[in-house]
């Protein structure tokens, strides 16, 4: 894993884990950076400043100190991972949408509810007799047929 600090280039990674106190967990979460959400590096950190991010459409700074304390992954790297259908992931355990399967219409009402292309999707439960699933996408929930979870093609984060 590779801190936020560390890193040598400009890009979209993702957010692996915070490592730090719980207090400032809490504060980084309150403003939406938590792990498996996206984030854009538009400059990268020197010895005397930290590096400006880009994310949920805010240009935001952050410290050396905060920056090494949250773990990310190059995006690039995350999607030349092997391919998982969404009905085939863990519960609780995030990946990344690399593609919609299926009819044009169905495409169209998975992207109207959210699942889109590079959108982290995590499984918060599963029905008992496996149909439905339920999911968590971009904060809220959201149940799907096992069917339509078998046409969306994700990377494991």
């Amino acid at each position: 894993m590779q801190m936020l600090s560390e890193i040598a280039g400009k890009g979209t990674y993702i957010i692996r884990e915070l490592t730090g106190s719980r207090r400032l967990t809490k504060r980084l979460a309150e403003i939406g950076i938590k792990a498996g959400k996206s984030i854009e590096v538009i400059s990268l950190p020197d010895h005397t400043s930290g590096l400006i991010i880009y994310f949920q459409g805010q240009r935001l700074a952050v410290s050396n100190d905060i920056a090494s304390q949250i773990s990310v992954a190059p995006a690039s790297e995350i999607t030349t991972d092997h391919f998982k259908t969404l009905s085939d992931m863990p519960i609780n355990k995030p990946g990344v949408v690399a593609k919609i399967l299926g009819n044009k219409a169905l495409r169209k009402r998975l992207m109207d509810m959210g699942i889109t292309k590079n959108t982290v999707v995590k499984i918060d439960r599963v029905a008992p007799l496996g149909d439905p699933i339920e999911l968590v996408v971009r904060g809220y929930k959201l149940s799907l047929r096992k069917s339509d979870a078998q046409l969306v093609v994700l990377t494991e984060i």
